[in-house]
C-alpha cells in the first residue's frame, strides 16, 4: 500500500508512528502475560502497560484519577455500557440528529422494550443544532444527553460546554461521543463539564484498532456491561465495586493498549492544537478546491468556519460508490463512500437518496495528498 493516499483518517488513522508497533510488539514478547492476575514478572508489567496507557489518557483528557478509564474495545462498546449503565426504566434521553448509530441504535433498543423515551435535536444542513430548541426538551424525568462532539458527517463541532450547562441547570447526566475529536482538537472532561467521555483508541489517538474506553465521573455509579473476571476480589459473587476493574471483566487487550500509548504520547507530544490546526487547513485546500467543479455539494459548516479534519461532498449526477470507487482504483486515494452509520445527519443534510463521500484528512496528511484528490475528481467529472 506504499502508493496509497489514504485520506480516511475518520473512521481509522493509518499508517501508525512507527513506536506503536514497536510498542506492541514489544508488549506481546515481555508483557504477554494477563494483567492483574498474577505475581510474577511478566504479569506486573501486564499490568504496568495498561497503567501508563491509562495515565497518558488522563493528561490529554485533563482527568484527575487514571482508574476512571474504563478501557473497552471501541466507542461502541464505550457508548453502550454508558447507556444501559445509567438509564433505568422511565427515564428521559436527549440526543441530537448527529448522532452515530453507536448512539441511535443502543437508544432506540431501549425505547422499543418500553423502558425509555428519547428526543433528537435537529441539525441544520450545517451540522448545528439550535440550544434554545434544546433546552425546551428538557422534561422532569430527563437523566441524559447524549451529544456528538462532532458529526462524522458534516464535520461540525457541537457546543459541548454550553450543552454541559443545560444539563447542570436540569440535573440531568451529559455523555459525549469523542470519536472524531479526541486527539484531534482539545478535549478537557473537567472544562467541559463531561460526566461521561466515550473514545475510541485507532482514530486520532492514533493506536491500532479494537481499543478504546470510557471516563466516567467519580461520584457517578454506572452498573456494568460485562460481568466475570477480574483477579480483583475473587471470592465475590458480584463485579468489585473497585475501578477500573468493575468495568473491565475478562482478559484485556494488553497488546492493543501497549500500542494505544504509544500513539497517545505521539498526540501529546505534538499536541491536538497543532494537529487541529493542520487538519483544518488541509480541509479548506480541500473545500476551496471541490468548491470549483460544477455540480459539487459540499456538506457541514462553510468554508473558514471550524469544522474537524473531514469534508463529505455529493456531486450532481455522480454516484458516491462508484466515484470513491474509481478514486480508489485509478488513482490509488482511499476516501469513504456511503451513509456513515448517520442517517439522521444525512436526513439533516438532505443526502438520504444519494450518501456523500467522504475524504478525512489526519496527522500526517500533506497538502500534496489533498491537490492529488483534488486533481483526480476533476479529472472523473470531466470525463462522464
Amino acid at each position: 500500500m506504499e502508493n496509497t493516499i489514504y485520506l480516511d483518517h475518520a473512521a481509522t488513522s493509518w499508517p501508525k508512528p512507527p513506536a506503536v508497533g514497536e510498542a506492541m510488539m514489544n508488549a506481546l514478547q515481555f508483557a504477554g502475560a494477563n494483567p492483574g492476575r498474577g505475581s510474577h514478572r511478566m504479569a506486573v508489567q501486564a499490568s504496568r502497560v495498561l497503567f501508563e496507557t491509562r495515565k497518558g489518557l488522563a493528561t490529554l483528557f485533563g482527568i484527575k484519577n487514571p482508574n476512571d478509564i474504563a478501557f473497552g474495545s471501541n466507542t461502541t462498546e464505550a457508548l453502550n455500557l454508558a447507556i444501559q449503565g445509567v438509564l433505568q426504566e422511565g427515564d428521559h434521553v436527549i440526543a441530537t440528529m448527529a448522532e452515530h448509530n453507536s448512539v441511535r441504535r443502543p437508544l432506540e433498543f431501549l425505547r422499543r422494550q418500553g423502558k425509555i423515551e428519547v428526543d433528537y435535536v435537529p441539525v441544520t444542513a450545517y451540522g448545528a443544532i439550535d440550544l434554545k430548541q434544546m433546552e425546551r426538551m428538557f422534561r422532569k424525568n430527563t437523566r441524559l444527553v447524549v451529544c456528538t462532539h462532532s458529526s462524522n458527517l458534516l464535520g461540525s463541532i457541537l457546543p459541548i460546554g454550553e450543552i454541559s450547562e443545560l444539563c447542570r441547570q436540569h440535573h440531568a447526566l451529559l455523555l459525549v461521543d469523542a470519536a472524531q475529536s479526541v486527539g484531534i482538537m482539545p478535549v478537557d472532561v473537567g472544562k467541559l463539564g463531561i460526566d461521561m467521555l466515550a473514545f475510541p483508541g485507532h482514530k486520532g489517538l492514533l493506536g491500532p484498532q479494537g481499543t478504546g474506553g470510557l471516563y466516567i465521573a467519580p461520584e457517578l455509579d454506572v452498573q456494568p456491561l460485562l460481568h466475570g473476571g477480574t483477579g480483583s476480589q475473587s471470592e465475590a459473587v458480584e463485579q468489585p465495586k473497585v475501578r477500573p476493574d468493575r468495568y473491565e471483566a475478562g482478559t484485556p487487550n494488553t497488546v492493543g493498549i501497549a500500542g494505544l500509548g504509544a500513539g497517545v504520547k505521539h498526540v501529546l507530544a505534538m499536541t491536538p492544537a497543532s494537529i487541529y490546526q493542520h487538519e483544518w487547513e488541509l480541509t479548506q485546500l480541500i473545500m476551496n478546491g471541490l468548491s470549483s467543479i460544477k455540480g459539487i455539494q459540499l456538506l457541514g459548516p462553510d468554508i473558514g468556519q471550524p469544522r474537524s479534519g473531514l469534508v463529505s461532498f455529493i456531486i450532481e449526477g455522480y454516484d458516491s460508490a462508484q466515484l470513491a470507487f474509481r478514486l480508489d482504483r485509478n488513482y490509488g486515494i482511499a476516501v469513504r463512500s456511503g451513509f456513515h452509520c448517520t442517517p439522521l445527519a444525512h436526513e439533516s443534510a438532505g443526502t438520504t437518496a444519494t450518501g456523500a463521500v467522504r475524504a478525512s484528512v489526519g496527522y500526517n496528511s500533506s497538502h500534496e495528498e489533498v491537490d492529488e484528490l483534488i486533481r483526480a475528481i476533476t479529472e472523473l467529472t470531466a470525463v462522464k
